[in-house]
Formats: structure tokens, sequence, C-alpha cells
């Protein structure tokens, strides 16, 4: 029986620890896909991929990315993690903030990452996270004029605790 989630530890070794796109690629099917869900950045296939990471997202992420596991599921034929990615906006994150500068701020963002397998070679990611709360710690949504957390939003996750503030932000802005 094949560990998929070994395998996938490996892919995303690669891509934060090695920054290594050939490994990256190594991991995955010819006909493999990414899409980063919120703002439709990755690669179709392999060449396309090993592409992607080697000029985008391995160079994208700063030095101080650290990425905490929150919970892993594992199927026949797929791994899905629960995560919390951590860094300082401190330089062009074209794969996850295209077409913003960097900010300089902190941002701790949780996501989702489905992880389809074909035996054992990966053969698509689908990376989900909520865009609004990443874009409100970078400043560029006002948090306090609309209903987004931002890194509240992994530490409830971290800390396995709802804080329901946005439910106790518009009560107070309803005088209830």
């Amino acid at each position: 029986m094949t560990d998929l989630g070994a395998i996938f530890d490996e892919h995303v070794r690669a891509e934060f620890e090695l920054k290594d796109a050939d490994a990256a690629v190594a991991t995955m099917t010819d006909d493999a896909y990414l899409i980063h869900v919120p703002v439709g950045t990755g690669a179709n296939g392999r060449e396309a991929l090993r592409q992607f990471y080697a000029e985008h997202f391995i160079p994208g992420w700063p030095d101080d990315t650290s990425v905490t596991p929150i919970a892993r599921t594992v199927g026949d034929d797929r791994v899905v993690d629960e995560l919390v990615v951590s860094c300082t906006h401190s330089r062009v994150m074209d794969h996850w903030l295209p077409g913003i500068a960097p900010t300089g701020r902190r941002i701790e963002a949780a996501h989702v990452v489905v992880t389809g397998f074909r035996g054992d070679k990966i053969r698509y990611e689908h990376v989900y996270w909520d865009h609004a709360s990443v874009l409100a710690q970078i400043g560029l949504v006002d948090a306090a004029a609309v209903p987004v957390l931002g890194a509240e939003q992994a530490h409830a996750l971290e800390q396995e605790t709802a804080t329901n503030v946005l439910i106790e932000r518009a009560e107070r802005a309803e005088g209830t």
C-alpha cells in the first residue's frame, strides 16, 4: 500500500525546504495540474509546472515562510491537508498575490490543499484559502468595514476555538 501522505510530504519538502522545482515535479504525473483556486494561478502538465514552481512559486515565498499542519485526511487516492501558512509579505508573490507589491506586513492564512493521486504520483493539487483574509492582513481590504477576519482566522484553527468576533462586531454596530 502506497503512503500518499509521505509522497505529498516529499512534494512539499521539495517546494519549501529544498526549493527544487525538479524534485517537486518528480512527485507528479506527466499530466498533473495545480490550481490556486482563489486567484487562478498554477499550471498544467509537468514542464509547465516545473516552470511555474521555478519562476513563480518557489522564489515567491519569503524567507520567513512557515507551514503549520492542522489536520490531514488520507483516502484511497487523495490527501486533504488543513494548514496555516505564515510569512511576511516582503517580496513579490505573484502566485498568491498577483499584481500586489510587497507590503512588509505579516500574513497568517488558513489553507486547505486537496491533492489527488494516480498510483504513487500526484495528479492534481487544488489549494484553497480565504483571499479576503489575506488582503485584509496586507491592508487592501478594510476588515472593519466588511465581515472578514485577518490572522484571527488562522489563530482560531490553531487554538481550536471559535471567536464569534464578527457576530459581536455586528451586534455592537446594531446597538444590541
